[in-house]
């Protein structure tokens, strides 16, 4: 199975469709290659079981001459915990799960002239026993050559496509990190607030794929001093079934000293679920690390000192008592 991490693409969901018919969402930004433009990035379809709806693109030719172009149906899975997919060249293989190239209708080749833009329709045709759930495929455009095959691979340009085929789905989001890190490292107490982030890990264990959104806070006492918006952007991003997915996320306006409690408060799926988590974090500067140490020391001296007086002077006591008697 030829597979290919397609870095610059990110997985990003819009809202939920209406179940009852086709829809289709577009991203806002185009892929583009040396001599092709294609938009939009990712599409978002609800199909009905035993219904079919369609995926519009539209692939811009930017040379001064015509260009042949083969449309390609092809599976992808998670490529990272990033977003970034993976797709699955082989024309004979399928995704292990969720393969929507099973349901992409074929699109015949496009002709697309110089400096032009070509609309192109693929079907998505959902058989009657389709499961409920969540399916993704990718339609990717490609220059045929002389000998009537596509060019390399780098040449082509990429849509990707996310199906909900309505039903009894099932949604199961977890947050498995949620860590405080300075460079990559992650703890509960740190030497200065510069450079903070929080580190938020999901993992989809259900058979749809889910955009969770929220908001984080962190608290100095009762006092809010930082607030953030979380995955809030539309077209939202996604997490892929059977697959985890990773954010990290600025941490602001914390100061030189104290305690703070960094909450997340994040919602999901279709029946509104929620998700709540807190954790500690310290600031304690290293001059106070050792302020306290040079004071343990002292203190531990100062005992010392005083124990061994005390022995001293008891010693001194017994001497003299033995002399009078």
């Amino acid at each position: 199975m030829l597979v290919v991490a397609a870095s610059v693409l990110s997985i990003v969901a819009a809202q939920a469709a209406p179940a009852s018919a086709a829809t289709q969402t577009k991203a806002a930004a185009p892929q583009v290659s040396n001599s092709l433009k294609l938009s939009p990035l990712r599409s978002d379809l609800t199909v009905q079981p035993g219904s079919s709806g369609t995926v519009k693109v539209y692939v811009t030719n930017l040379t001064a001459a015509p260009v042949v172009l083969q449309a390609i149906e092809n599976d992808f899975v998670a490529g990272d915990e990033k977003g970034t997919p993976s797709i699955i060249l082989d024309q004979n293989s399928y995704a292990p799960s969720h393969s929507l190239k099973r349901f992409m209708v074929p699109v015949p080749n496009v002709t697309v002239g110089a400096n032009s833009m070509q609309e192109v329709d693929m079907k998505i045709a959902v058989p009657k026993t389709a499961q409920a759930g969540g399916y993704f495929g990718a339609l990717r455009f490609a220059p045929v050559g002389s000998a009537g095959q596509p060019v390399a691979v780098s040449s082509s340009v990429v849509s990707l496509v996310l199906l909900t085929v309505p039903g009894p789905t099932v949604e199961q989001l977890t947050v498995t990190n949620f860590d405080l890190q300075q460079n990559g490292g992650t703890a509960s107490n740190f030497r200065t607030p510069k450079d903070l982030s929080l580190l938020v890990r999901f993992q989809n264990k259900g058979n749809l794929q889910e955009a969770p959104f929220g908001q984080i806070n962190v608290q100095k006492g009762k006092k809010v001093v930082y607030t953030t918006n979380f995955n809030q952007d539309d077209p939202r991003e996604e997490i892929l079934p059977d697959s985890a997915r990773r954010w990290t996320v600025p941490i602001k306006n914390l100061g030189k000293f104290g305690k703070y409690t960094v909450s997340g408060t994040f919602g999901y799926g279709s029946k509104g679920e929620t998700i709540n988590i807190q954790k500690t974090v310290w600031i304690i500067p290293t001059m106070y690390i050792m302020a306290i140490v040079i004071a343990i020391v002292v203190v531990i001296a100062l005992v010392g000192g005083l124990w061994m007086f005390m022995r001293s002077y008891k010693r001194k006591i017994l001497r003299s008592s033995r002399r009078r008697y």
